[in-house]
């Protein structure tokens, strides 16, 4: 019965429909991943080390370097791309699109991976910036051949970080587990929904995030995370 529903308001609110998509594919845009991660990390998750043991000046310059360098620097990149022309569209909503800005937006997360190297911060925070270039850069290739959901690449490997921060800093973060598939849904059913990819292309988005922010942090689990 809900699924019938579903599909009558589908049918008859068409608009409305589309404009719940358009919302969360860009309030849950992959560019804004790293930030959220880091503001959840940071302010989202309490008494954790990462909570009472990081100062907050440090905490909210760590979030801002963030967000200018794998927010920011990439969307104006996308823009110049777009006024030269050498993309129709900043929504990159074509395959042929997506391949350039992808690998610029992984080289700028490169650039803040090296940025923060030999900065005093948690190494856990440095390896998930690190994870996120990979995984962008991943994407870009694999979209050579086949358009794959730079949206779930995204909030996969939000998932993928929490869930290896649980395990390295044995903290129960089975709310923000739920939390973030909830939201995972979402993103997919609004990507759907816009025609701007195949379910196969949402899935394996989202096990490609979670799989690299997951096994990077399984892969050096034996660094100190001090």
């Amino acid at each position: 019965m809900p699924e019938v529903k579903w599909k009558i308001y589908q049918k008859f609110y068409p608009e409305k429909m589309r404009g719940f998509s358009l919302f969360f594919s860009i309030v849950f845009h992959p560019l804004l991943m790293a930030t959220y991660g880091c503001l959840l990390i940071f302010f989202g998750i309490r008494n954790t080390v990462y909570d009472f043991m990081t100062p907050f000046e440090t905490k909210w310059r760590i979030s801002l370097i963030v967000f200018l360098f794998s927010f920011i620097f990439p969307v104006l990149n996308i823009a110049i791309l777009y006024k030269l022309k050498r993309i129709p569209s900043v929504a990159l909503s074509q395959q042929s699109d997506r391949t350039y800005p992808y690998i610029m937006t992984a080289l700028f997360y490169f650039g803040l991976f090296y940025l923060l190297k030999d900065i005093n911060i948690w190494n856990s925070i440095k390896l998930f910036v690190l994870g996120g270039g990979l995984g962008i850069l991943l994407t870009a290739i694999i979209n050579l051949k086949y358009k794959i959901s730079a949206h779930m690449v995204g909030i996969g490997g939000l998932l993928g970080v929490l869930i290896s921060l649980s395990y390295l800093i044995k903290f129960d973060m089975t709310f923000f587990y739920i939390a973030v598939i909830l939201i995972a849904g979402l993103i997919a059913s609004s990507r759907l929904y816009l025609q701007e990819h195949k379910p196969s292309q949402v899935y394996t988005g989202f096990v490609l995030g979670l799989i690299v922010q997951t096994g990077l942090f399984f892969i050096f689990q034996k660094i100190t995370f001090a």
